[in-house]
């Protein structure tokens, strides 16, 4: 007797659908599985087999054969475990065949019967619903993720003996539903640093606001104890709030990792991912026999802070241009291609020599070819591609000693809000959400300069020797000075104060 039970797998961030087909055959007892299955998939035939035992369950001394279609896609995972026992016992005549090839079905199961959580549930029902599938059955630690899909029913099954009993109608489980808006509308804030407690830095605060409205890339430059990282650790607290749109697609990418907290999480705000500098060009990246996203993944929509930039391995850091200009980083290996999404915002802080302590002649003793040296370990394409650039001095006395709090990060963003909104409204018909995302033939037409503008630009390019990309870099972030003073046109103290920002280009490119 033949069944099929409806799956999916997955291939980056998305999925695709998978048909379970079950044969039971006379022969010579055996269990075969096909569809070009990895190990773990292979192993799946003896948690089948004991898991349906140990429900209450005969299993079929026959000739099983189960395919996994496509057949020509490599399948990998515990996911399958569930699709293939229910396949099993519908075409023994167990389950009812009819009902259940109406469900998507998901999940790793236990000796005991019982539903383990699995990774990459939410892209897996997102596809579900596409190819016309109302109902599902997922593991009960992944039903919040699943219940972020609308319109498909989600039943969490806890074992074997559960689904039979639905299935029969003998005890009917209750799809499980919650109020996606409240859950996306909850305040979720409380829980970051505040600007407010940073003394001292006005311009970098500064230009860390013009970063945040913008989503332009951003480096600190200063000595140990100067705030860099301080300063780096607040921004979340300034950034525009994500859209539902962007929380369910970092939502997606957290989930094929396996990174949600207890399986349930909506990510509401934006990732802040700060990894060491001893992380290798794959885990940056993403890599693995299968890909998986990596750092500058679990960053899209949200900020990647690289401290002490020039410990990274060159390796690393080098891998990170193309993703920079491209939003997205394809991963090739053996077993296929991947494209993850990577637009991500990079935060970055070095020293300004070896031991940072540059221009102190009591406490730095470095020498040119050392400072030549540390500083080329970044090298000039990736710097190019920093929109701005802000040199930090130590923090003085007078500015730690005060009493008085700084800027509040609420006032702070109420201001970032406002810019960010311009730009919404600026580009509902581009498909982008920040300045630092336009293309070349965009900043034609939304970044136009006067004649006095002009010829200061001119200037400018021809004395710091900027590149093309430099360029468009100061356009983009001339045009959020704008917006955050509420302008429509980029006027002379607009352009200027971004061109401060790229007076560090030469004296660090050594």
């Amino acid at each position: 007797m033949l069944s099929m039970i409806k799956s999916s797998a997955l291939q980056g961030i998305d999925s695709y659908p998978v048909s379970v087909e079950v044969d039971l055959s006379s022969g010579l007892p055996s269990f075969d599985i096909v569809g070009l299955p990895d190990s773990a998939v292979k192993e799946s035939r003896e948690r089948v087999r004991t898991a349906v035992k140990n429900s209450g369950f005969s299993f079929p001394v026959k000739h099983i054969t189960v395919n996994l279609a496509p057949a020509d896609t490599r399948k990998e995972g515990a996911s399958f475990d569930l699709p293939i026992a229910l396949g099993i016992l519908c075409a023994s005549g167990a389950l009812q065949s009819e009902a259940a090839k109406h469900y998507f079905v998901t999940g790793e199961l236990s000796l005991d019967g019982s539903v383990r959580p699995v990774n990459g549930v939410l892209p897996m029902v997102y596809g579900a619903k596409q190819n016309g599938i109302k109902k599902c059955f997922v593991p009960p630690e992944n039903v919040d993720e699943a219940a972020l899909v609308e319109g498909i029913e989600v039943y969490p099954v806890h074992n074997l003996k559960e689904i039979s009993e639905h299935l029969s109608g003998k005890n009917k489980i209750m799809p499980y539903a919650i109020n996606i808006k409240a859950l996306f509308q909850e305040n979720h804030d409380s829980d970051l640093f505040d600007f407010a407690h940073v003394k001292g830095q006005e311009n970098a605060k500064r230009a860390m606001e013009i970063a945040a409205a913008g989503g332009h890339n951003f480096l600190m430059i200063g000595p140990p104890g100067s705030g860099k990282t301080m300063l780096a650790k607040r921004l979340p607290s300034i950034l525009p709030d994500l859209s539902f749109e962007e929380s369910i697609e970092i939502t997606k990418i957290y989930s094929v990792a396996g990174l949600l907290r207890n399986k349930s999480s909506l990510i509401r705000t934006r990732p802040f991912r700060s990894p060491h500098h001893t992380i290798s060009a794959s885990a940056l990246t993403g890599g693995g026999r299968i890909p998986k996203p990596g750092e500058i993944s679990l960053s899209h929509n949200g900020v990647l802070f690289l401290d002490e930039l020039p410990e990274f391995q060159r390796a690393a850091l080098e891998i990170m241009r193309q993703p920079l200009e491209d939003g997205q980083v394809t991963i090739a290996r053996v077993n296929g291609t991947l494209t993850f999404p990577s637009d991500f915002m990079l935060v970055a802080a070095m020293n300004p020599c070896p031991c940072g302590y540059l221009g102190d002649g009591n406490k730095c003793h470095c020498s040119m070819n050392e400072i030549i040296k540390y500083r080329r370990k970044i090298s000039g394409p990736l710097l190019d591609r920093i929109d701005i650039m802000v040199e930090m001095p130590a923090v003085s006395y007078e500015d730690l000693d005060g009493v008085e709090l700084g800027e509040a990060s609420s006032e702070i963003k109420k201001r970032v809000l406002a810019a960010h909104q311009i730009q919404l409204e600026r580009y509902h018909k581009e498909g982008i959400y920040f300045n630092a995302q336009l293309s070349a033939a965009q900043i034609e037409r939304f970044c136009p300069l006067g004649t006095k503008e002009k010829e200061i630009l001119r200037n400018a390019f021809e004395r710091l020797d900027l590149s093309a990309r430099a360029y468009h870099k100061i356009l983009k972030v001339a045009r959020t000075v704008a917006d955050l003073a509420g302008s429509e046109d980029i006027t002379l103290p607009h352009l200027a104060e971004v061109l401060q920002y790229r007076s560090l280009d030469r004296k660090y490119l050594l």
